[in-house]
């Protein structure tokens, strides 16, 4: 099979396309024939090994201990494993797995569940990795009610795009962040308030909950925005080749006790729960991944410099 494989950390350059030999399914997990890829942030930070503390955290540190990249994926099951219940050959799936970037990958059987049929194999690619993380940092961290007024920064990102449409399901009025060119993908995914960040202030109003995916604001500015005993969740960050904007959790974490706010930071975690729900919640058309491009399989280091330039309006996605 084609795979995009990288042997060492880089620019996207080091993401090449090869032969790689189809994997066989142990017990418990199932082979999928891959339709369609996600990519999102976290690729870019694995292809370059930067922050430097990824490498320290166990994903190798001279060389990736993973040679291929992609968690999201949708696609066919063609093999199952000893003990596999939940899926049988030729059904339609989406889910997570380690190796996504390629024609054939590896899932473990309760990291997958059945393809909405009313998304695409594209959209269906584009789910768990963003949309887990969105869902727990308002659900899980935020502790988002019906009324609130939720402000999501970087609302036309990944995270962000599944963000608002979630925040408005749980019945919260959504403001959301982006730049001028992203206001109306904003606006169609059910912000009732668009804020261009070029040329307004989002602290304009003030905020319940804050979930802020972009990483580049002060603690300062932030907490300027929330209610007097609002919530801010910040998830991700940039900047520093060694911490990549980690620090600003922490200087959340040491503040927090000390504040009316509540200053949290979400490390997400892929759960087969949040699969579940998210599919249900795409079956009922309360949710659509918003999709900005697709690339073919061999482009992936295009795509992943796409994403990290931040031209992307949604999510991209590679089509093997």
């Amino acid at each position: 099979m084609k795979a995009i494989v990288q042997d060492r950390y880089g620019s996207p350059d080091v993401l090449a396309l090869r032969e790689a030999g189809r994997p066989s399914p142990a017990a418990g997990e199932v082979l999928v024939r891959v339709h369609a890829a996600g990519v999102d942030a976290g690729v870019w930070h694995l292809t370059t090994g930067q922050p430097y503390l990824l490498r320290l955290l166990g994903f190798g540190l001279r060389r990736p201990k993973q040679p291929v990249r992609g968690l999201d994926f949708a696609g066919t099951v063609e093999e199952i494993g000893d003990g596999v219940t939940r899926v049988r050959p030729g059904d339609e799936v989406f889910g997570v797995c380690e190796g996504a970037f390629a024609e054939h990958a590896i899932a473990k059987q309760d990291l997958v569940a059945a393809k909405p049929e009313r998304v695409s194999f594209e959209e269906a690619a584009a789910v768990l990795v963003s949309g887990g993380t969105a869902l727990q940092a308002l659900r899980d961290v935020g502790r988002v009610r019906p009324g609130h007024r939720v402000l999501v920064i970087g609302a036309a990102g990944g995270v962000g795009s599944f963000a608002v449409q979630l925040a408005k399901a749980f019945g919260a009025d959504v403001t959301g962040v982006c730049s001028t060119a992203k206001t109306d993908l904003v606006r169609g995914l059910g912000a009732g308030h668009v804020v261009d960040y070029t040329r307004e202030d989002f602290a304009a109003r003030r905020y319940d909950l804050i979930l802020d995916t972009a990483g580049l604001r002060s603690l300062t500015d932030l907490r300027r925005a929330l209610t007097p005993r609002g919530t801010l969740v910040i998830v991700g960050g940039e900047g520093g080749k060694w911490l990549g904007g980690i620090q600003r959790v922490f200087r959340a974490a040491l503040l927090n006790p000390f504040v009316r706010h509540r200053l949290c930071g979400l490390v997400a975690r892929v759960r087969a729960a949040d699969l579940e729900t998210l599919r249900e919640m795409i079956e009922t058309g309360q949710l659509t991944p918003a999709l900005d491009r697709t690339y073919p399989l061999a482009d992936a280091a295009a795509a992943v410099g796409h994403l990290r330039a931040g031209r992307a309006a949604g999510k991209v996605v590679l089509i093997p």
